[in-house]
């Protein structure tokens, strides 16, 4: 399981990557793509990725639960961004020298950033120059920022997350049955310290199909908790096989957890392959609400607590099929 932050490591592709020059399919604003070759990358070789756990990758918005004011809270993934003078001046570097080739342009983090609230922290590991966090390969800095209920920008983060009783809806892999998903509402102290992807009605399009715009659905699911139990091997042909042809295949990607802690990766456009690409394995799954109290313990503020606590006990026979009819 994915734990202090690990957005901020940049996790390689299970193959050899190139670049290809043409407009991301991905990342806006990003003149190139990286596709995977057929070649195993020898990092998943040294870490002996046959016998690695392999997990869905989720598509989503990345979130990290660590304290905030003494108390363990949901912090959102907030990457400190360039100004508009110095993008220009990092794109103008980018066509001159080859898309793929930043490791020579220099920032100025002090001059060359936009400003970011008191309360940012950059990401764990990101590496440091005479006291300053360094961008990475997008000329961003990856960090994190206290979910704020107040704040509008983060209400659907605020909404699974209810610090009057301290705990968060949690979409995971029942401990009774293996086929079974169930929406919980974890204590917060269960989840320090982890990353975990905020996914719902309003997040990066949807890809799973919960809810709608009058009743919204969102939850979180921690990192490499939803495992895939059939993986292919790791071999380019037949990985592109089973996300096309196998049920199980309906993902954006699979991460690996090797037994050395080393993570690796591979996401449909990796491959050349259209993501989403019709209904998902993941909103396809029986799932099992298990949000015990009332609603007045959530004191209707929580409506999307409140809600859940209503359809406690109640089975779906699809993720996707959870509405909000009251």
């Amino acid at each position: 399981m994915r734990r202090l932050g690990s957005v901020q490591q940049k996790i390689p592709c299970v193959f050899v990557t190139k670049v290809k020059e043409e407009p991301s399919r991905k990342r806006d604003c990003q003149q190139f793509q990286v596709v995977a070759t057929e070649n195993v990358n020898p990092v998943a070789l040294e870490a002996n990725i046959d016998c690695a756990l392999a997990t869905e990758k989720l598509d989503g918005t990345c979130c990290y639960v660590t304290e905030h004011k003494g108390q363990p809270h949901l912090w959102a993934r907030l990457d400190r961004k360039p100004n508009k003078q110095a993008e220009k001046r990092f794109k103008k570097y980018q066509y001159s020298h080859g898309s793929s080739k930043v490791s020579g342009f220099t920032w100025n983090v002090e001059e060359d950033f936009k400003m970011v609230p008191e309360t940012w922290i950059p990401a764990h590991r990101v590496k440091h120059h005479n006291g300053h966090p360094v961008p990475d390969e997008h000329g961003h800095i990856p960090g994190w920022i206290p979910v704020d209920k107040d704040n509008k920008q983060y209400c659907w983060h605020s909404s699974v997350v209810d610090p009057d009783v301290g705990a968060a809806l949690v979409l995971r892999p029942s401990a009774d049955d293996e086929d079974l998903l169930e929406v919980a509402a974890v204590p917060l102290t269960d989840l320090m310290e982890q990353t975990l992807e905020l996914i719902g009605t309003n997040v990066n399009g949807n890809s799973y199909g919960l809810g709608n715009k009058k009743r919204p659905v969102h939850c979180l699911v921690s990192h490499g908790s939803i495992r895939i139990r059939n993986p292919p091997p790791v071999d380019f042909q037949q990985l592109c096989s089973w996300f096309q042809e196998s049920p199980e295949g309906r993902v954006e990607g699979i991460v690996w957890h090797c037994n050395d802690g080393t993570l690796l990766k591979v996401h449909r456009h990796h491959l050349g392959l259209r993501w989403p690409d019709g209904e998902t394995f993941l909103g396809d799954r029986s799932v099992v609400v298990r949000v015990d109290g009332t609603v007045d313990e959530y004191n209707n503020s929580r409506d999307l607590f409140a809600s859940f606590s209503r359809l406690n006990g109640q089975r779906f026979s699809r993720l996707l099929d959870i509405q909000f009819d009251f």
